[in-house]
């Protein structure tokens, strides 16, 4: 499931404008040009033992999405205090979804000429 769930999300993400992916922090990573970074993927963080991706929010998304449906999003480590969300992907992830938070993502760190592009 790994593989296949991470060629998923990358093939979300490159399908946005002017994305170009890279390892950061030892994850794959993506980013509007060389910077600033949206999204990252993770597989059993600190051993929480599921696959994750951790995005970009705009203001006061964070804390409405994790009350909303705490069993898929949630706070992530090092990125939370700037507002990122983490959500689950395990076997019900709805994908829909998925390509609306990292086109948010996308959204919440692009300049403003390339929104219009989305």
């Amino acid at each position: 499931m790994t593989a296949e769930t991470l060629d998923r999300v990358r093939a979300i993400c490159m399908k946005l404008p002017e994305v170009t992916e890279r390892v950061s922090h030892g994850a794959p990573s993506w980013f509007i040009g060389k910077s600033p970074q949206f999204a990252n993927f993770t597989v059993n963080h600190h051993g929480v033992g599921w696959i994750a991706i951790w995005v970009a929010a705009p203001p006061g998304a964070q804390e409405a999405m994790v009350e909303s449906e705490p069993d898929t999003f949630f706070v992530p480590p090092y990125f939370g205090y700037r507002g990122w969300v983490g959500m689950r992907l395990d076997e019900q992830t709805d994908w829909d979804e998925v390509v609306e938070v990292l086109e948010d993502a996308w959204r919440a760190v692009a300049p403003e000429k390339l929104t219009t592009e989305l």
